[in-house]
């Protein structure tokens, strides 16, 4: 998955302003309790860090 591909749905599960403000501030258990932000930023690929929101919010199944 291409960042793009992640900021898109990121901004399509919490809305164009909250996306970013959530993965700069909310620690994720499954990324071994860094942000979004942290992980990508770490070297994480997007498609495991979207997993890893996938796992800890309620993201549409189209989203998926």
């Amino acid at each position: 998955m291409r960042l793009t591909e992640f900021w898109r749905r990121m901004k399509a599960h919490f809305g164009e302003t909250y996306a970013e403000s959530w993965a700069r501030d909310y620690v994720i258990a499954p990324l071994g309790g860094r942000t979004v932000t942290q992980a990508l930023a770490d070297g994480e690929s997007a498609k495991t860090v979207w997993r890893a929101v996938c796992q800890v919010e309620d993201v549409s199944p189209k989203l998926r």
